[in-house]
């Protein structure tokens, strides 16, 4: 099969082609025609870094897949062949060796981090979807319980994660503000349901009394780090429940503990990295799906898909920072 590889870390021109076998399957996975994959920061992070939990070389990165099943383990009683399917489910190192990853024309996946891709999108779409919504979803639902009438702050709203925590958030019923760095983005979160706060015009004191009265947001999901995590703290109404998916920063917990408040750290890699839990992910592509076909999700795309043989630049774009939206590799039509 054609796949694209990397022998080494560094800039995204190591990747280079490479003819692979088709990969074997076991009892319960499930092999899957790859269609199209998405580029998540964890995927240029692992080609640049070469982060410990990365496949060893040569490898085969991206977790994000949409394709169609091909062939089934012997205890798959959930797809069918032809089923047309999406999940993240690959691209790094698991507990019993590497997990193949998505830049392949063949994917073998567990069956139980898979789900029916929604019939309304495109594979490209759809590929779009996996890692950030299981982010979001295990952050608001999993951990914070968003529900009904709750004040729900997001920041770095027109971002990967950011605009499906605002739609997820919103289909749970919560009131959904959103940070953004200026007018565009404004707009963009505008248009998935949210209030807008263009943050390099207001301090945080001042959008907290200006859409809370001064008391504070119920729920504050934290997509930026590093800086931003004490800013989360303060806009947090007491005992309220702070996100965090970017924790990469040494932090005074003090004000934490002064409000009572509660603290979620997200890694939805975690159960490919540990090998348990990946029921649970499964499930929840299922719940994104009828989010999805209800027309309460959908994805926010940066321009065409990239062809396999250009994923170079795909990375290129998306570690630019200049994407606006999700970046995604066409593998097969």
């Amino acid at each position: 099969m054609k796949a694209m590889i990397i022998r080494q870390a560094g800039a995204p021109e190591v990747f280079e082609p490479a003819e692979l076998p088709i990969p074997e399957i076991g009892p319960k996975q499930v092999l899957v025609k790859v269609a199209a994959t998405s580029v998540n920061p964890v995927d240029w992070k692992i080609r640049k870094l070469g982060l410990p939990f990365g496949p060893d070389y040569p490898g085969v990165l991206h977790g994000d897949v949409a394709g169609v099943v091909e062939a089934v383990g012997a205890e798959i009683t959930t797809f069918s062949l032809g089923d047309e399917v999406y999940g993240c489910a690959g691209g790094l190192k698991g507990p019993d060796g590497d997990r193949g990853g998505a830049l392949a024309e063949f994917m073998a996946c567990d069956g139980e981090f898979l789900a029916p891709k929604p019939g309304n999108l495109t594979m490209a779409e759809a590929a779009a979807l996996p890692l950030v919504c299981l982010t979001a979803w295990e952050g608001l639902v999993d951990g914070a319980n968003v529900g009904w009438g709750q004040t729900v702050l997001v920041h770095a709203g027109a971002g990967g994660v950011g605009h499906m925590a605002i739609q997820i958030a919103i289909a749970r019923g919560a009131k959904v503000f959103a940070t953004v760095s200026g007018p565009e983005k404004a707009k963009i979160v505008t248009d998935y349901g949210a209030v807008p706060i263009i943050y390099r015009d207001m301090e945080v004191d001042e959008y907290v009394a200006a859409h809370t009265g001064g008391a504070g947001f119920d729920i504050v999901y934290d997509t930026v780090g590093g800086e931003n995590i004490p800013k989360s703290w303060q806009a947090a109404k007491p005992r309220g429940t702070v996100i965090s998916c970017q924790s990469n920063s040494t932090q005074d917990l003090t004000p934490v503990h002064l409000k009572g408040l509660h603290h979620i750290g997200v890694l939805m890699l975690l159960p490919l990295m540990l090998g348990t839990g990946g029921a649970r992910h499964g499930h929840i592509m299922g719940e994104i799906t009828a989010l999805v076909e209800a027309g309460q999700l959908r994805p926010l795309m940066d321009g065409d898909p990239f062809p396999l043989s250009d994923v170079a630049a795909a990375h290129a774009r998306l570690e630019s920072g200049q994407a606006l939206g999700k970046v995604v590799v066409q593998v097969s039509a």
